[in-house]
Parts: C-alpha cells; sequence; structure tokens
C-alpha cells in the first residue's frame, strides 16, 4: 500500500538552544555547529543551498560547497557565466541555507554575493586536484551541449598537457557578506528553537529568538 507522505513525521529530540547561550558573534556561532558537523561526520557538512533571482525574477536554487569563512564572509567558487553566476552578477541577494538533518539542525543566511580577488581566485583554483582544474576548463558550465561531446577526452588532453591548464577569467570566487542568520535547532512536538542575529545600522548584530 502506497504511503500516504502527509503522515511522514520524525520526532525532533537532539537538542536545544537558547539565545543566552550563544556567542554575540553569529560567525562564531557558525563557526561553532560547522565543526560540530564535521566532527560528527555529518554527510556533506559544508554543502549548502545557494538561492539567487535571475533577470526575469525567477528564483534559482542549487546546493554548492563552502571553501571558506574569511572576514565573516562565506567563500565558494564558481563559472562567472554558469546560470548563478549570471544571476548573482544581475542581483547579488542571496539566501542560502545549511541543513544537517543528523544534528537535527539548520542554518538560514540572507546577504550579498560579490567577486573575490583575482589572486584568491587563483590561490584556490591552483589548489585542487589537476583533473578538477581541467574539469572546470572544459566544461562551459550550464549551457546546453551536445549529447556526443566528449568532456572527458578533452579532459585526458588537458592533462596531458599541463602547461595549458590556467584559470579561466571567467571561473572564480564569491563571497556572500550576511546581514541576517538563523539557527534552527529541531525540538520536540514541533516547538523547535530559532536563535536569529539581524545586523543593525551599526554594523553590530541584534540577536533574538523566533516562535517556531
Amino acid at each position: 500500500m502506497e504511503k500516504n507522505i502527509a503522515d511522514i513525521r520524525k520526532e525532533y529530540v537532539k537538542g536545544s538552544i537558547a539565545a543566552s547561550q550563544m556567542p554575540q558573534n553569529p560567525i562564531e556561532a557558525f563557526q561553532k555547529w560547522l565543526d560540530e558537523a564535521i566532527n560528527s561526520k555529518v554527510e556533506e557538512p559544508t554543502a549548502f543551498n545557494l538561492s539567487t533571482i535571475s533577470e526575469d525574477g525567477q528564483p534559482h536554487s542549487r546546493i554548492v560547497l563552502l571553501k571558506g569563512v574569511e572576514n565573516g564572509k562565506f567563500i565558494f567558487f564558481t563559472n562567472y557565466k554558469s546560470s548563478k553566476g549570471n544571476d548573482l552578477l544581475f542581483s547579488p541577494k542571496v539566501a542560502i541555507n545549511f541543513f544537517w538533518p543528523e544534528l537535527e539542525r539548520q542554518i538560514r543566511i540572507l546577504g550579498t554575493a560579490n567577486k573575490i580577488p583575482s589572486e584568491k581566485s587563483d590561490a584556490y583554483f591552483y589548489s585542487r586536484p589537476l583533473e578538477s582544474q581541467a574539469g572546470a576548463i572544459v566544461s562551459n558550465q550550464s549551457s546546453e551541449i551536445d549529447e556526443h561531446l566528449n568532456l572527458a577526452e578533452a579532459i585526458e588532453h588537458l592533462l596531458s598537457n599541463p602547461k595549458e591548464i590556467i584559470r579561466p577569467a571567467h571561473w572564480g570566487g564569491f563571497e556572500i557578506e550576511p546581514h541576517y542568520i538563523e539557527f534552527w535547532q529541531g525540538r520536540p512536538s514541533r516547538i523547535h528553537d530559532r536563535i536569529f542575529y539581524q545586523k543593525t545600522v551599526g554594523l553590530k548584530w541584534k540577536k533574538g529568538r523566533l516562535a517556531p
């Protein structure tokens, strides 16, 4: 008998949070939760959903990987000519979400994305495995391609000519500067804990609690 998805439920019992127990700086709180996710061997702890808005007003979401937190900003890398790259160059406003079901936690972040300096993109690009470097070069990300195009052969060609592996100008990093961060901890009976941080006019963080 087919299960009614409306009947699927899970009781969240693994933890609780209170505003008084959270650091005044949300980046410190984020780093603590990320470390706990990594140490708990959560599947893909650095993966987050990135939501953008395209030029026609259509929201788009996809999963990307966090590659650093520097000066309070969240860093990831992509092809600037990809759909997300085009979206971000059109409108830098983003929403991102980390979800760690094993810990019954999520973190929601609203902010603004901007390109990082090219030297930082170089440093990360050349730290990647050669295969990944070559893949970034041969893939015209998000564009339609012929099904007979053999990207694997193109990668092999580049690997046999490593001097040709140079970071393309259209590939690099973005940094997201947050203005709102919310920490969510699942609780029994759907009375979830939600602690938010809102950046004020003076660039200080206001901390508070939201109804579940």
